[in-house]
């Protein structure tokens, strides 16, 4: 079993496991919110600008917006609920038009989870009961200092779906989870759809 902690070239191979949030309205500090939640929530050690670098030979950088920005995303290490440490990051995307939309994407690395000994032989379809839990209670921690829009779990679920396409309302057939204010109480939907 390989250490899925690294940021070795093939860490950040085959994509991402996600949990992607819709956090509402362009506003910077309300983004800043979520991040710094997210990083508390996952309890994740560090924070790097550089995938190309083993933490150890790199600087710190700031849990911020503003590195975002700059690097285009944060990178950290987390011990998954199996134990296994893993590298993580997390990345926006700021939507633009009339009503313009914040987007945090917190990731686990298909490679990172290979490393770690996961059993993935095909990334597209993989699911991981444990790992949607995990990110569904990082979620949760997050909407109590953001009350976001929705959130998506999954295998590349970043854009798969929005809280307007929802309409308040969790699909009863779900290949991926969701995570869905209602009412002003969030609810989960784990993924049900084996296909």
């Amino acid at each position: 079993m390989g250490d899925g902690g690294n940021f070795s070239e093939s860490t950040w191979h085959g994509g991402f496991y996600e949990l992607a949030i819709e956090v509402g309205p362009r506003d910077d500090a309300r983004l800043q919110r979520a991040l710094t939640a997210v990083w508390s929530a996952a309890d994740v050690q560090g924070c790097y600008g550089d995938m190309r670098r083993a933490p150890g030979q790199q600087e710190s950088v700031g849990c911020t917006v503003e590195s975002l920005t700059e690097f285009g995303h944060v990178l950290g290490q987390v011990r998954l609920p199996t134990g296994q440490i893993v590298a993580c990051g997390c990345m926006t995307i700021r939507e633009e038009g009339d009503d313009p939309v914040d987007w945090l994407d917190f990731y686990l690395p298909i490679g990172a989870l290979d490393e770690a000994g996961f059993d993935i032989e095909r990334a597209q379809s993989y699911r991981s009961p444990v790992l949607d839990d995990w990110l569904a209670a990082i979620g949760t921690a997050v909407f109590h200092a953001v009350d976001f829009h929705a959130a998506f779990i999954g295998f590349e679920t970043s854009g798969c779906s929005d809280a307007a396409t929802l309409g308040g309302e969790l699909p009863e057939s779900r290949r991926i989870g969701y995570l869905l204010p209602v009412a002003g109480e969030l609810r989960y939907g784990p993924a049900n759809d084996g296909s």
